[in-house]
């Protein structure tokens, strides 16, 4: 990559497989979107782009929502998207901490002059809705803010419950899918939820760089009643949504290229199913899941409160992680994720998320860290390929 005589060498990175908490493995017909010839952003053919987009994150989401689109930048902003045109200044808001991203949700809160209110939750394990409803009896808060798989722990949270308790004391709900969407149920519109977002890259399996955000006429209405501007213009949903919708009035040009991808990927998720899709991904973490038990390795969550897309496992100890994670990534191309937050430098946190969700990827993780465990010293339990083998065997 260094230049020589003035000269930079061809990017080309190797074969990657890539099973950390994101970017996810892309299939070759999303790469050859990628490559498809480019448009202007208001050209009539990318506006038919933009419209099968809509239309393809609404069944993702399961939502009839108007307002679904992809935000034109990462996961991240399209968590502030969300809370900058929601959150004006002096609005209390709860937001439920489990992890890194909660935290992160919190200190935008902030950012943007809410009134924050920390949830905090107990380590690797969900809110219960006893918790919820104790808090909200102290506040009255316009906005609870919630992570559905919490990228940095692994833990799945449930919501139906939570959410009815929220929409009982006439709050908005808003939920992180970032690690969830495409991999495992997200029912915005049966379980109630007023604002989602999420991030490309993970089980929709595009490239990083959209945020798709999805809003009921509720959260609308907030946003329409606002008595200051919201305090982004790029990000705020009331511009962006008149070039994605109505009169197409430009905003911002797009990123053509990742529109176009998002849409393949959209277009697969289709193809496959929804049901079918959410269930391989449950397979899949099954069958990983046999594997590390068998090895005798540790999940750091409690197996009824595990996301099926994303997992942090426990390094033994006397196990450099870092190290074990290089040598999967020198002598198997795999890359896996280290720990975030109270994790760090204590686990590998594996990713099963859209193509990188298949029976390939879990046995060659599983047989590349039994052996990379062995060459740094540490003798495993048993085979997780053999354990694996079996659940993949008995499934129908």
């Amino acid at each position: 990559m260094t230049a020589r005589n003035g000269s930079f060498a061809p990017l080309d990175p190797g074969r990657r497989i890539l099973m950390g908490p994101g970017p996810s493995d892309m299939h070759p017909r999303v790469y050859q979107a990628m490559g498809a010839p480019l448009t202007g952003h208001l050209d009539p053919y990318f506006i038919g782009v933009m419209d099968d987009t809509k239309v393809l994150l609404r069944y993702v989401f399961q939502t009839e929502n108007d307002l679904t689109i992809p935000i034109s930048a990462t996961g991240s902003a399209g968590m502030e998207t969300c809370i900058c045109n929601l959150v004006e200044p002096g609005d209390e808001v709860l937001v439920c901490v489990g992890g890194v991203f909660g935290d992160r949700m919190a200190q935008m809160v902030e950012r943007h002059g809410g009134r924050l209110i920390r949830l905090e939750g107990a380590s690797g394990r969900p809110f219960t809705p006893d918790q919820v409803r104790e808090a909200l009896a102290g506040c009255r808060p316009k906005l609870v803010g919630l992570v559905h798989a919490e990228t940095s722990t692994g833990v799945l949270q449930p919501l139906e419950e939570i959410i009815r308790i929220v929409h009982e004391h006439e709050a908005l709900v808003l939920v992180d899918t970032v690690a969830s969407l495409g991999g495992t149920p997200v029912k915005v519109d049966e379980w109630g939820i007023d604002v989602c977002y999420a991030g490309s890259q993970k089980c929709l399996s595009a490239p990083p760089g959209l945020a798709p955000v999805t809003l009921n006429e509720r959260a609308c209405t907030a946003i329409s009643g606002r008595k200051t501007p919201v305090d982004s213009w790029y990000l705020d949903l009331s511009l962006i949504n008149a070039y994605w919708d109505g009169d197409r009035v430009y905003h911002h040009t797009a990123p053509v290229s990742l529109i176009y991808a998002l849409r393949e990927a959209l277009v697969l998720i289709h193809e496959e199913g929804l049901a079918t899709g959410h269930a391989r991904h449950a397979l899949n973490y099954e069958a990983f899941k046999a594997g590390i038990d068998a090895m005798g390795l540790g999940f750091f969550v409690d197996a009824p409160h595990r996301a099926p897309t994303i997992n942090p496992v426990l390094s033994p100890d006397g196990v450099d992680e870092a190290s074990v994670r290089r040598r999967l990534l020198e002598d198997y191309g795999i890359e896996l994720g280290g720990g975030l937050g109270a994790l760090k430098g204590k686990a590998w946190r594996v990713g099963l998320m859209g193509q990188s969700s298949q029976k390939d990827h879990v046995m060659l993780c599983l047989g590349a860290l039994e052996e990379t465990l062995r060459a740094e010293g540490h003798e495993v339990a048993e085979s997780g390929v053999a354990a694996a083998s079996a659940v993949y065997a008995d499934s129908p």
